[in-house]
């Protein structure tokens, strides 16, 4: 394997080669552990250190779209692969599967991008990372692939052809859902299990959507009318989010939000709506006291801050407990920026454990919120690989941990003190029937409300409310 620095392009590269074989990199080091976010960031740095030129903003934007597409899509990439190469994906060398997924995904997903020039790419990429002898199969492969999709697209009827149009598809309802939608055949059998068949596929196909990005304005320092104006300005378009009195969504934008009117004089945090939802629910008025019990990087623990701070009457006591004090430090820094520092105190510490390290909150808090630890499969749409890392097994050890919190932070309650359990997933173990279990468990308790929201309208979040008994 060359060395990283060996895999910058000559001066006489094709164009259009340097942000694909960027994003090949990011391919090898989640293929070797990295996460994705992480590797981008590695190897962006990587490329621009001595590089004769930065990389173009159009660049940059192709090489995040080559890497985290091509790595969500790796299951239908794959399928494609193993349909039409003489062995199959899992078989290939690694090197030559990322350039082939690589290229196939720029003929099934990027329609802004001609079938020759990524064939052209891919086959000149093949040849730049020591793959010269198999260039001419990455050539055959890709060209058979782009021919037999654009023939079985020009029999449809209407409308953009889906990217497994042209691929054999298995009969079993799960099985074909995983393909098509790209997810590991687990999930699909549980969504199967769990939805109507259509709202499977909705599910499903909300995985592989643009996760929008929504805005929470700081009523402290801000309004939701004077933030949309300032963008507006901008020439960013901002709209209000329904049942979200601070809620905005931004339209048709990416990259570094940070460098947005506003952000660095507190008047607005990037917060999903779902996420938002779920401090809603918790309703924490001023003069109570309150603990965000995991609470880094801390969207939810600010918030808090936020409503109680700008309401009537003398704050609440706002504690954000977490076991990472280099989250804590990332929580405080946003406090700080928001004007809100001085508004919450913060506790590394394991939220299991809290009733033996700090007895004196024993029966103190008017209100918990425990969002807890999870696999995150509500939240696909923005982790690329979080899809292809998560388990059953790993689900089963994640209900464990969420019931030891549970245990531990239900003494912690005033009689009548209410809780709310949150996680940003979709998966029943985790979500409803952990808050059944618990319930079982305890005399007096009782669930005031709940909702499962699924990908799509936001992030799939559950949220629980629970009232100790009084």
């Amino acid at each position: 394997m060359p060395a990283a620095s060996a895999l910058e392009p000559a001066p006489a590269a094709p164009v259009g080669l340097r942000p694909r074989l960027l994003a090949w990199q990011v391919l090898q080091a989640v293929d070797r552990g990295a996460y994705a976010d992480g590797a981008l960031e590695q190897v962006l740095k990587r490329s621009e250190t001595g590089a004769a030129s930065p990389l173009s903003a159009a660049d940059r934007a192709l090489l995040t779209e080559l890497a985290y597409g091509t790595i969500r899509q790796q299951g239908l990439l794959n399928g494609w692969l193993d349909q039409l190469g003489k062995v199959s994906a899992a078989r290939q060398p690694p090197k030559l599967r990322w350039v082939l997924q690589l290229g196939a995904y720029q003929l099934l997903f990027c329609a802004g991008i001609p079938a020759s020039a990524a064939v052209n790419t891919a086959v000149e990429l093949a040849r730049q990372v020591g793959l010269v002898r198999l260039a001419p199969v990455v050539n055959g492969l890709l060209r058979e692939l782009a021919r037999r999709h654009a023939a079985a697209a020009s029999e449809q009827q209407g409308g953009a052809p889906e990217p497994w149009c042209g691929l054999a598809l298995p009969s079993d309802a799960a099985a074909s859902l995983a393909l098509r939608r790209s997810l590991p055949l687990w999930l699909a059998e549980a969504l199967v299990q769990w939805l109507p068949a259509p709202e499977a596929e909705a599910v499903a196909a909300a995985c592989n959507a643009p996760a929008s990005i929504d805005l929470r304005v700081n009523p402290l320092r801000s309004t939701v009318d004077a933030v949309q104006q300032v963008l507006a300005a901008a020439g960013v378009s901002a709209a209000p989010i329904g049942d979200l009195a601070q809620g905005l969504v931004l339209q048709g934008r990416s990259g570094d939000l940070r460098a947005l009117p506003g952000y660095s004089e507190g008047h607005w945090s990037v917060q999903d709506r779902s996420a938002q939802r779920v401090v809603e629910l918790l309703d924490p008025q001023p003069g109570e006291r309150i603990l965000d019990a995991c609470a880094a990087p801390g969207g939810k623990a600010i918030q808090i801050a936020e409503r109680c701070c700008g309401a009537a009457g003398a704050p609440a006591t706002l504690w954000a407990v977490d076991r990472s004090e280099a989250r804590l430090r990332r929580l405080q820094r946003n406090a700080e920026r928001l004007g809100l520092a001085a508004a919450l105190s913060v506790l590394a510490a394991d939220a299991t454990a809290l009733p033996q390290l700090r007895p004196d909150w024993v029966g103190m808090f008017d209100r918990v919120l425990l969002d807890a630890p999870c696999s995150g499969l509500g939240t696909l749409a923005r982790h690329a690989d979080a899809r292809w890392r998560m388990t059953p097994a790993a689900v089963a050890e994640l209900a464990l941990l969420q019931r030891r919190l549970l245990e531990a932070l239900a003494p912690l309650l005033k009689p009548g003190g209410r809780l709310v359990y949150a996680t940003c997933t979709m998966h029943p173990r985790e979500n409803s029937d952990q808050v059944q279990a618990f319930l079982a468990a305890r005399d007096g308790w009782s669930l005031q409300q709940h909702w499962q929201r699924w990908p799509g309208d936001g992030d799939g979040f559950y949220a629980a409310l629970l009232v100790a008994p009084a």
